[in-house]
């Protein structure tokens, strides 16, 4: 027999005090450590959910002395918050039972139908479908957080024809558009030249899972170079592709600057090896002919032209030092 130990609270709004102990046997016969509050009529039932919504399951008879029908579970959902609303009746009403599911009832059963077995499983399951949902609501708001809180601006596309389904917040304020105008617009109508991203069709579409280097344009005209990244995702039942937008133009203005830069060094480095070098070369061969020749005889000159040499050879290691470094330069990838 199925049971369990893990405590439950749940509460019944019942007037009939046969249906509310067999109810209480049934319970008790699964349910090792529940706690059962019991109302006979909705001024009670609504004291009760106006102090305190903290209950696992809400069973409501649909007949109750001061409210009953579409009504009564009407303002028994609102009242119950999150928590789940299972309606339990003595009459046999398929039409009704139906619309009661559409009103936010979690599930409907027939009090002559039901037993110790039947209630644990609705109630289990219940329970269940809430935690369920409740994972899916937080899921939901993890993606809206991430797409509408991202600094990057972030579309969702329809997958086959670009249509915007959705812009977060980044992407208003970089592109200077509106929801509404990015939607009347599409997402093709950003590029300034060919799409990238429709350069290689796929089955499923012109849709490319990879990334993508292209030029945008913002409201004003203003164009700017963007990296795209694509995914394939469903949204809304829709094959759809989220597209992140990455603002590329000050970097790649940077590469560019620190290119011109290397050039420049390079450039320095080759005048320094070959032109600086050539004529410092013939001083120092000059300096050591002279003194090797013996052609100046006196020491303070002699001592002159050793430290000319000595400093033409120090000058000589430096510019070598120089070209050395610049050699390891290598241009950035843009």
């Amino acid at each position: 027999m199925n049971s369990t130990i893990q405590p439950y609270r749940f509460l019944l709004i019942e007037d009939n005090f046969g249906d509310f102990f067999l109810i209480e046997e049934y319970l008790s016969e699964h349910f090792k450590n529940q706690d059962l509050i019991h109302v006979s009529t909705f001024l009670e039932a609504k004291s009760v959910l106006d102090q305190e919504k903290v209950f696992d399951v809400i069973l409501l008879d649909l007949s109750l002395p001061d409210h009953s029908g579409e009504q009564l579970i009407v303002e028994i959902i609102q009242l119950a918050g999150e928590t789940p609303v299972i309606a339990l009746t003595g009459f046999t009403d398929l039409e009704f039972s139906v619309k009661s599911l559409s009103l936010g009832i979690s599930d409907y059963l027939l009090k002559d139908d039901i037993s110790a077995g039947l209630l644990y499983k609705t109630l289990i399951y219940a329970i269940e479908r809430k935690k369920f949902i409740e994972e899916l609501q937080k899921s939901e708001r993890k993606y809206s957080n991430l797409f509408h809180l991202s600094p990057l601006p972030m579309f969702v596309c329809d997958r086959s024809t670009f249509d915007i389904l959705d812009v977060n917040e980044a992407a208003i304020g970089h592109y200077g558009l509106s929801k509404d105008e990015f939607i009347e617009l599409g997402f093709l109508d950003l590029f300034v030249d060919e799409p990238p991203i429709l350069q290689n069709e796929t089955l499923e579409g012109k849709f490319c899972d990879r990334s993508s280097v292209a030029k945008h344009v913002k409201k004003g005209g203003e164009i700017f170079e963007v990296e795209l990244e694509s995914s394939m995702i469903q949204y809304n039942e829709v094959s759809a592709c989220l597209i992140l937008i990455n603002d590329v133009t000050e970097k790649n203005q940077h590469l560019a600057t620190i290119e011109k830069q290397n050039a420049a060094f390079l450039e320095i480095a080759w005048i320094q090896s070959h032109v600086v070098r050539a004529p410092l070369a013939r001083l120092m061969g000059l300096v050591n002919l002279l003194i090797e020749e013996e052609k100046i005889q006196d020491e303070e000159s002699v001592g002159f032209l050793q430290l000319i040499q000595k400093s033409a050879e120090e000058l000589d290691q430096i510019v070598r030092e120089i070209s050395k470094k610049t050699e390891s330069i290598t241009r950035p990838e843009l």
